[in-house]
């Protein structure tokens, strides 16, 4: 590296300071000027180079290169006689000639590095891949495109030979025969397939200097050929769906003009594709407004709306989805439903859910809600209970979930496949209630029918002294009584009883059988009044209203706050069942728009000091006068009319009748 001292710092001096220092041939050791405030000194001593105003402090034996660049003949003459033989002075024309060829040869150097990179970013930027072999096989180019389909790095690549990097390569080939390959497929080995161009790299003379080839991977030109295949597939499928589909389908265009109906549209109409298909979407409407029109204008869907279709006047309920592709509206499909079929089908239903409710428990331990103390401790029990085969004595006040835990202790048990059947031994006479039981000799009871499931006897302390005769004689033998002359059978079931009455008090007046409390309460549970685990009301409310959602088609998101204190405040003589009530009530008379129930929807609710100054008496008696008025309300407001009565009070129709010859209910008629 030769060793350079620059004598003058003027702009000269910059410029030649600034070529060399990028120069690994020159060692710019010194630069001296005169002026202390010359732009060079500043610039070597940025760059950690020696300055000074007196060039004979640093002129040594060991200078190589001396350049001259302060224009001065006196400075250059000292400069020549000061310096030994073997220093070379380079005078500052011969050095402003030597800069303008280093300038030029900078620039030419930046030039061919920017077309080096624009052509490497065309290169790169190209969805194809490119390789160029020499005509050693060796490959000097390689895009980034190449190394993603070929996988392997680029630096990787370049400079070895294509056989490694692509052993079924022709480019060799082009090397010799000189001549160009059009579209031909390869199989690189990583099971991508390609199609590719081979040609030949020529000079300017003519001879062949190597091989570039350009290619394709034609793997996702295939897949999409085969996706396009599988979406006229998908096209035949879905009309064969349509088409097969017993539900009236209609599909409209972004414009409402009819696209497409199915046979089943044509048969609930009486329309044909002719007189729907490019038509207006209201040439089959005989009443209302078009549904598909509406869900066009809002990008809405609308579902359950009533209308009249059709020449044959068909009265239906339409569903209208808007269709949206990438966000852009493309049509809306309708599904018609013929209501008359709808409502014999929901008949059914009912009839269907009515004999299910009979003969299956509907709720579970996770049905049982409340985490209070309270609710943890006897829900616990009622584990424990559902894992032996025990009779179990379910006791508590009216409404306060027997028939809940006595579902759950069936569900939670090995019986929990077999019938569950439930009587209420107070809603019936006792000679109906004996054959309930055990059968008339032509049809069995439910102790037979129930066979290895569970039999649930609600409100046992009603049974008659008889009837409790023949219970206990079934739980002490195991088998069944003989009726009107028909053999005894074995006692399978488990019996499951519960009362809201003083089984002890009842045993003292001679009204209940001793023995037989002992046998059904070998396994004793005590249901705790709702007012003794208030905490337990939100999540409470919280499941009936999802519940009564349900029953009444209504959208009721909760509670507000003043609603929920209120009820917090009451003590719930009736339990979770008058919560229920209020609840319904609540839902009934809300406005359809409404989502929370707010306080002006409850009913007023007697507080704790009034209850007690109007209710007197046994507790039995003033839960009796509580349901009595329950149950007058409830018909009040369905005009006397008893089976809208019974359901909305989740009874059967036989247990309303009793009730109401029970507490002599006056029953209020309409007209």
């Amino acid at each position: 590296m030769q060793k350079v001292l620059i004598v003058g710092a003027g702009r000269g001096g910059v410029a030649l300071l600034q070529v060399m220092a990028e120069s690994d041939a020159f060692q710019v050791y010194a630069v001296v000027d005169h002026d202390p405030q010359a732009p060079g000194l500043a610039l070597a001593q940025s760059m950690g180079i020696q300055t000074g105003q007196q060039w004979e402090t640093f002129l040594s034996i060991e200078t190589d290169i001396i350049i001259d660049v302060t224009g001065d003949e006196e400075t250059f003459n000292h400069l020549r006689e000061a310096r030994s033989k073997r220093t070379v002075l380079i005078p500052g024309s011969v050095a402003s000639l030597i800069f303008q060829l280093l300038t030029e040869k900078e620039s030419l150097i930046s030039h061919l590095e920017h077309d080096s990179y624009i052509r490497e970013l065309a290169m790169n930027s190209t969805h194809d891949g490119m390789i160029g072999i020499d005509c050693d096989h060796r490959i000097i180019l390689f895009n980034d495109r190449a190394a993603d389909m070929i996988g392997i790095e680029k630096k990787k690549a370049l400079h070895q030979s294509i056989y490694q990097v692509v052993p079924l390569s022709g480019l060799p080939r082009i090397i010799e025969t000189g001549r160009a390959e059009n579209n031909q497929e390869l199989m690189l080995d990583n099971g991508t397939k390609v199609v590719t161009t081979r040609i030949p790299m020529v000079n300017e003379s003519g001879d062949i200097i190597g091989a570039f080839a350009v290619f394709k991977d034609i793997t996702e030109v295939v897949n999409l050929a085969e996706e396009m295949t599988n979406l006229k597939e998908i096209q035949t499928m879905l009309e064969a769906i349509i088409q097969s589909s017993d539900d009236a389908i209609s599909v409209v265009d972004e414009q409402g003009r009819g696209i497409m109906i199915n046979r089943a549209y044509t048969r609930l109409t009486g329309l044909t594709e002719a007189e729907v298909i490019n038509q207006p979407a209201e040439a089959d409407i005989s009443e209302g407004e078009s549904m598909h029109m509406k869900v066009l204008k809002t990008r809405r869907a609308v579902r359950g709306v009533k209308m009249v279709v059709g020449p044959n006047k068909k009265e239906v309920a339409v569903n209208v989805a808007p269709i949206i592709v990438n966000g852009q509206l493309k049509g809306s499909v309708g599904v018609i439903h013929d209501l008359s079929e709808i409502h014999q089908l929901t008949s059914e239903l009912d009839r269907a859910r009515r004999i299910i409710r009979s003969l299956e428990a509907k709720y579970t331990f996770e049905d049982i809600l409340g985490s209070s103390d309270e609710m943890m401790l006897v829900t616990e029990q009622a584990k424990v209970a559902s894992k032996t085969g025990t009779t179990v004595l379910l006791r508590g006040e009216q409404g306060s979930g027997k028939e809940l835990f006595a579902n759950a202790i069936h569900n939670g048990s090995d019986r929990k496949y077999n019938s569950f059947i439930r009587v209420n031994c107070g809603s019936m006479p006792s000679v109906f209630l004996k054959e309930t039981l055990f059968g008339n000799g032509s049809s069995p009871g439910v102790f037979e029918k129930a066979r290895d499931g569970t039999v649930f006897l609600d409100e046992i302390g009603e049974l008659s002294l008889d009837a409790q005769e023949m219970i206990l004689e079934a739980l002490k033998t195991k088998n069944l009584p003989a009726t009107n002359g028909s053999p005894t059978g074995k006692l399978y079931a488990r019996v499951i009883t519960a009362s809201h009455i003083n089984l002890e008090r009842a045993i003292a007046k001679g009204k209940f059988l001793e023995e037989l409390y002992y046998y059904l309460s070998r396994l004793t549970l005590q249901l705790p009044a709702l007012r003794t685990h208030k905490e337990d009301i939100p999540d409470i409310c919280e499941r009936l209203i999802l519940k009564l959602n349900q029953s009444f088609g209504r959208t009721v998101k909760g509670m507000s706050k003043s609603a929920l204190d209120q009820l917090m405040q009451h003590d719930w003589p009736g339990n979770v069942r008058e919560l229920e009530n209020v609840l319904s009530r609540a839902m009934i008379f809300m406005n359809p728009k409404e989502e929370l129930i707010e306080q002006k929807h409850l009913i007023p609710l007697q507080t704790e000091q009034s209850f007690k100054r109007e209710m007197n008496g046994p507790l039995a008696e003033q839960l009796e006068n509580v349901e009595k008025e329950i149950i007058e309300q409830t018909l009040r407001k369905h005009s006397g009319n008893k089976t809208a009565t019974a359901k909305e009070l989740d009874i059967s129709i036989r247990n309303l009748y009793y009730k109401i010859e029970k507490y002599q209910v006056e029953i209020e008629r309409s007209g």
